[in-house]
């Protein structure tokens, strides 16, 4: 069963997903990473939509032949399925592998207050 969180985020992180999408079927996958890292900051703070963003941040690594990307991909989606729940995810990380597993990162304002709404609306 989903959160209340998790259902309330799920519009604004399947919006980065299906950008990514739709950049990916363009050929550019740079800006398709950087909606992937926009769908994690968002929703990062559900066990679903923590784990699913790293699951795809996985096949992008598969599809560059990114290796390093691709082990620290496997990494963190097995952290983000046992860390999520007890709070053990640092905020505004953007959860690719050219940045610290565990570094706390600023949010873009726009970003922030979707997940402050969200939260709000979680309660």
């Amino acid at each position: 069963m989903m959160s209340n969180f998790s259902h309330n985020i799920a519009p604004y992180v399947k919006r980065e997903m299906l950008r990514s999408y739709k950049v990916q079927k363009k050929g550019d996958p740079a800006m398709e990473f950087r909606f992937l890292e926009n769908a994690h900051v968002l929703g990062q703070e559900s066990t679903y939509w923590h784990v699913k963003t790293h699951y795809l941040m996985l096949r992008w690594a598969i599809r560059q032949g990114d290796i390093k990307e691709i082990s620290g991909q496997c990494i963190r989606i097995i952290g983000a399925a046992l860390l999520t729940a007890i709070d053990g995810v640092p905020i505004g990380n953007t959860g690719g592998s050219n940045v610290h597993s565990l570094k706390v990162m600023p949010i873009s304002a726009e970003h922030a207050e979707i997940i402050l709404k969200t939260k709000s609306l979680s309660r």
